[in-house]
């Protein structure tokens, strides 16, 4: 096992340092200690027989670079790109919602496999922005492709593509679907308050797409977790929207609707969270950093890419990342980052791909992946 030490409060302050709260609102309480709140777990499982077949992505054409939210919003020059690494980011137009990146995704996928959609059978769509909350995106999707098959969506915020990876897979595996259509896809930028310089310029739109089939018996996951943690609710969420606190004039007029997070809180446990998960599925598989050939990791911040990846020795050159154009897309992030890697030739037949996704909930997703 890696031997290491917390981020130190200067790393933290780093890349988390806060704006002032705007209009005089405070969050909910988050202030009980990371230790408290990630239970890591220690269950794994394996999920062989199962390849992907193709992948794409589709990113809106709308650039939004650090210089313009800064002329617009009167953010604080290199604020963003020195705590994140972000540069930019795009925006779906207005009209263009979650579905329609999915879609433009899967077909891009469905292109890259050589593989007509009429021959996929199950449809499984990660997201936490749906352009209703109901019918489900999946159900959108399968009516825009026309796709004769059961469709759900999966919420697991950032860490939704790897959920819905592993739910196809398991369809896969057991025999109950012949090809699978995964679709991780966020429209972020309608769910962050746009004049918050803490969160708004950090997230971006997109959508990655994988199609999954049978593969051999070498192939698929050769471990993989999903973990979950209710505890770290208040780090990440939108206050307002649901069940317990709709969505009414007053919630609107306050901003509840938005994202929160707590910027702090969740960088010490984004670090925590993917070292640990991390460590776990290799030492389960009883292989080392060097056996794997790329590590595709959510694009949430760099600073939390580089600090895990130096704590676990991964060489910088092994991880593949493109949050300085894309920011954070969310579910998108991993698929996104995959289809890149692939069509750069990073990806081959046979290689080992380690995944990881974390995001709210708490929630987290680590698989290695045999292609």
């Amino acid at each position: 096992m890696v031997q290491r030490s917390g981020p130190s409060s200067l790393d933290v302050a780093a890349a988390t340092d806060a704006a002032p709260e705007r209009n005089g609102r405070t969050r909910p309480s988050s202030d009980k200690q990371v230790s408290n709140v990630f239970q890591p777990g220690r269950r794994t499982h394996s999920l062989l027989g199962v390849q992907v077949a193709g992948i794409g992505g589709y990113v809106p054409d709308v650039v939004v670079t650090n210089a313009q939210l800064e002329a617009r919003y009167g953010f604080e020059p290199g604020w963003v790109e020195q705590r994140t690494g972000i540069l930019e980011r795009r925006h779906a137009p207005e009209g263009t919602a979650t579905a329609d990146l999915c879609v433009e995704a899967a077909r891009n996928a469905a292109q890259s496999a050589r593989i007509d959609l009429d021959d996929v059978d199950l449809l499984v769509v990660g997201t936490f922005t749906p352009d209703y909350h109901c019918p489900s995106t999946a159900c959108l999707v399968q009516h825009e492709l026309g796709l004769d098959c059961p469709a759900f969506d999966v919420q697991a915020a950032c860490s939704g593509f790897m959920y819905a990876l592993v739910t196809a897979a398991q369809f896969v595996a057991s025999g109950n679907s012949e090809t699978a259509l995964v679709v991780g896809g966020d429209c972020n930028s309608r769910i962050v308050d746009p004049t918050d310089q803490r969160t708004a310029p950090l997230f971006g739109d997109g959508a990655g797409a994988v199609l999954l089939t049978k593969g051999d018996p070498h192939q698929g996951l050769l471990c993989y977790q999903l973990g979950a943690d209710g505890g770290g609710t208040p780090l990440l969420y939108r206050p307002a929207g649901g069940t317990l606190t709709p969505a009414t004039a007053d919630a609107l007029a306050a901003g509840d609707h938005y994202l929160k997070m707590d910027g702090r809180n969740v960088f010490k446990w984004a670090v925590r969270a993917l070292t640990d998960t991390i460590e776990l599925v290799l030492d389960r598989t009883g292989m080392a950093v060097r056996d794997v050939d790329l590590f595709l990791v959510h694009q949430a911040n760099v600073r939390i890419i580089d600090y895990a990846m130096e704590q676990l020795g991964i060489s910088p050159d092994r991880v593949h990342n493109n949050l300085q154009r894309f920011g954070n897309t969310s579910a998108a992030s991993i698929p996104l980052a995959m289809d890149e890697a692939y069509r750069e030739g990073r990806i081959n037949r046979g290689d080992t791909v380690l995944l990881s996704g974390f995001g709210a909930g708490l929630t987290w997703g680590t698989g290695l992946f045999r292609w």
